[in-house]
């Protein structure tokens, strides 16, 4: 079984091999120690589970990180999935890395002068990239004497998963 782990083995791996340059490497740990916080004991013993899973990690990944904007949070969460997608094609087999064709990206010609443009698409971005993440979600935070509450619900929840939050709820309240 593939343990979450072997993620950060591989990334280590496939940098000695030339396959990632230093800063993709360190980006893509950063994605593994974001989303690490998330995941639950069997999600940490097996990568094909965080990969069925992704969509429900990433709404904890959210919550759990509201100093982040969406952009940065979806970033992050591209590269969760790509670290997952090499692995399971390279980190499976070693000696496939052989095979790997890495990118490789062309140097940047800086002697092209920048042109003054107005940013006019910065909201549509934002917009386009939590629309991206394909989570549609609830969030209701509430003010209480004890302290403060978030849930976070799919807003596409059926009367059948509502009983199961009403009835988890439920057994939280104490009787006075």
């Amino acid at each position: 079984m593939n343990k979450f782990k072997d993620l950060y083995d591989f990334i280590d791996f496939a940098k000695g091999n030339r396959k990632y340059p230093e800063n993709t490497a360190n980006g893509l740990r950063s994605a593994l120690k974001i989303f690490e916080k998330e995941l639950n004991i069997d999600e940490l013993n097996s990568v094909d589970l965080i990969e069925d899973s992704i969509e429900e990690i990433f709404i904890n990944v959210v919550s759990g990180n509201k100093d982040k904007n969406i952009g940065s949070l979806n970033t992050y969460k591209a590269r969760m999935l790509k670290v997952i997608k090499d692995y399971q094609k390279y980190g499976t087999n070693p000696s496939k890395i052989q095979g790997w064709n890495a990118k490789t990206h062309a140097p940047i010609n800086h002697k092209i002068a920048k042109q003054d443009t107005t940013d006019n698409k910065t909201d549509k971005i934002q917009t386009e990239l939590s629309d991206y993440t394909n989570t549609p979600v609830h969030k209701i935070e509430l003010s209480f004497k004890t302290g403060q509450s978030i849930i976070v619900v799919p807003k596409n929840i059926t009367p059948s998963e509502i009983k199961i939050i009403k009835g988890v709820l439920d057994s939280l309240s104490i009787e006075e």
